[in-house]
């Protein structure tokens, strides 16, 4: 049984929906569902071992001499990519765009949260699968994303976001705009201190804050068990009075029992939907759009 407020606030459009690297999960055995290896972008696990590989990362600092490099780290082996050594920012951003955009696809359930009724879309990913997800169920996003660059006022919308022309903010970057992407621990330092700037050159646009302030934000993709999340939620609600933001919910099918005591039962920033996310999606569709979600995917035209 999913939350009547989480289900109103998607019906009526007045819900952020926030997206992580997890929405491109394949479904599990049994689920019914096809999400080919070789149409998803890679996830977190599996692109710290390619990017290792592209930059020679291993070469660099073998693990019998730098035992705490290892378990890999995305963020500390793409600042080693990001280094004239580990090949450089071109050479690092070209590798992310091969292991999570070229050839990829939308996989089902990412096309069916396009088809619902979201306004403001939030997205941690670099991919443009769900700009692509966006215009097949025949939207018009007004795409934005974030800048570096602390010198420059924060694009923002002009018109309030509808369901026909939502705003899709890239919250950590985009692959039209290098120069954007938030990968390596540089990235994410300088992410976060430009989040204690005024609102005319707060990296968050201010539709975005705004709605955020206003309406129930549904984490799809993430676990909170991730700092960097964490890091980023508590971010986003700096110098704003707790009693008057919103719950959040957050998809996850094995919440932290630990983060789950703090996070829901303690300090009530997220109520946790306890669902796998090939579960959850086709539920809501279902409930908000009265179809079901369809499988297989279509042959794609050659």
């Amino acid at each position: 049984m999913l939350p009547k407020k989480l289900l109103d606030g998607i019906r009526s459009g007045e819900c952020v929906l926030f997206l992580g690297a997890g929405v491109h999960a394949g479904p599990p055995e049994g689920s019914g569902y096809e999400y080919a290896d070789a149409d998803r972008p890679l996830l977190v696990r599996e692109l710290v071992q390619r990017l290792a590989e592209d930059c020679d990362f291993q070469r660099a600092f073998p693990q019998a001499d730098h035992p705490d490099e290892y378990p890999l780290n995305l963020a500390r082996v793409s600042l080693f990519a990001d280094t004239p050594k580990g090949g450089g920012r071109k050479n690092l951003v070209d590798s992310l765009r091969t292991h999570l955009q070229q050839g990829k696809r939308p996989s089902r359930a990412l096309r069916a949260l396009a088809q619902m009724p979201f306004k403001v879309i939030v997205t941690t990913n670099f991919d443009t699968l769900v700009d692509t997800a966006l215009a097949e169920a025949g939207k018009k996003p007004v795409r934005l994303w974030y800048d570096p660059s602390p010198n420059h006022p924060t694009e923002d919308m002009t018109d309030e976001p509808t369901e026909e022309s939502p705003v899709l903010y890239k919250i950590h970057g985009d692959f039209d705009k290098p120069e954007s992407i938030v990968i390596t621990d540089e990235d994410y330092i300088t992410f976060v201190q430009r989040m204690g700037d005024s609102d005319r050159f707060h990296p968050v646009p201010l539709t975005v804050r705004e709605k955020m302030r206003k309406w129930p934000t549904l984490f799809v993709g993430y676990s909170l068990r991730d700092y960097n999340l964490r890091l980023l939620f508590r971010t986003l609600r700096w110098r704003i009075d707790e009693a008057r933001f919103p719950l959040s919910f957050s998809v996850d099918r094995g919440p932290d029992p630990l983060i789950q005591q703090v996070w829901e039962n303690e300090r009530q920033y997220v109520l946790f939907v306890v669902s796998e996310l090939w579960k959850f999606v086709p539920h809501v569709q279902e409930d908000v759009l009265g179809k079901k979600m369809p499988n297989p995917l279509p042959v794609a035209p050659p």
